[in-house]
């Protein structure tokens, strides 16, 4: 387990872009697990959710407080979702761990305003200011994750009809419509920019200026950090999925339903999907409060 711990920490850092900080945290955590496994002689694959359950009982009776266990089931479900995505395990025990009562940790989102000032940091004069401003228009535009994003060849985009196709998880393809104002960025990025720098050949759409290869998941992450920085947006606010997460709180603004979203999302469950109508309570309130004849 040691070993899977330590390919599941290099994955966060490497390719999802985490702090150092952030990793070490999660190593913290996956190591109480490992030592409970441990004392109980479960191997990895024969975890059950009665194990992690009494595990995080465990955590509650030495005084860990619903925050912290939020904080380390957290860790455990992204492992769980590594190892039988990346590793074939072959079923997920983490799946059904329920968050402390009170403790649910929901995703930071930008306001209309705050995605505003992000997507038009980019110098457009400039052609790295045209692809990066081609890459946060089309990631705040369809919702795709940044893995999405970087897998995209140019035989995933319909510039005429505006459909992008995305391979999400599980190797599952799904169609996202897109906007005309990312779509007029795209097509500048193809037209102006990416010819000069595509010296491989490669039909990826967005490649590195410095050996015109693919762009990274950490390149782009990297990307928004530094626009977001430009934008007078806190960094400790920004994380890879920020303009995914702020599209479906947008959305569901203003009346999508969540079956839609769900679609456009390319979640398997509509339970993942759901998360958002907790995310847009104080919308809703507000809402509420505004428009209720006796609020």
């Amino acid at each position: 387990m040691k070993e899977l711990i330590e390919d599941y920490l290099a994955y966060l850092l490497l390719e999802k872009g985490l702090s150092k900080r952030s990793v070490e945290s999660y190593r913290n955590d996956l190591i109480k697990l490992q030592e409970f496994l441990k004392r109980k002689g479960i191997g990895i694959g024969e975890v059950e959710i009665s194990d992690l359950n009494e595990f995080l009982k465990e955590l509650e009776l030495k005084g860990y407080s619903p925050a912290s266990r939020s904080r380390i089931i957290s860790g455990i479900r992204g492992f769980f979702v590594y190892l039988a995505t990346e590793k074939g395990l072959e079923a997920n025990p983490a799946e059904l761990i329920e968050l402390p009562k009170g403790a649910k940790k929901l995703p930071e989102t930008l306001s209309e305003n705050e995605v505003k000032r992000l997507i038009e940091s980019p110098d457009t004069s400039k052609p790295r200011g045209i692809r990066d401003r081609a890459i946060l228009e089309m990631l705040y535009a369809t919702g795709m994750r940044v893995s999405e994003l970087v897998s995209l060849t140019l035989g995933n985009l319909d510039l005429e009809e505006r459909f992008v196709k995305v391979r999400g998880k599980g190797e599952k393809e799904r169609f996202i419509p897109f906007g005309e104002i990312a779509r007029d960025w795209l097509i500048k990025y193809l037209t102006d920019v990416r010819p000069n720098i595509n010296r491989r050949g490669t039909d990826y759409v967005f490649l590195n200026f410095r050996d015109g290869k693919p762009l990274s998941r950490v390149s782009v992450w990297k990307l928004i950090k530094h626009y977001g920085k430009l934008a007078g947006i806190n960094e400790e606010r920004l994380y890879p999925h920020i303009l995914r997460h702020s599209f479906a709180t947008h959305l569901l603004r203003r009346g999508c339903d969540l079956r839609t979203l769900q679609l456009l999302l390319g979640h398997a469950s509509i339970a993942t999907t759901q998360v958002y109508t907790h995310l847009d309570i104080g919308y809703l309130k507000e809402a509420h409060r505004k428009f209720h004849p006796r609020s």
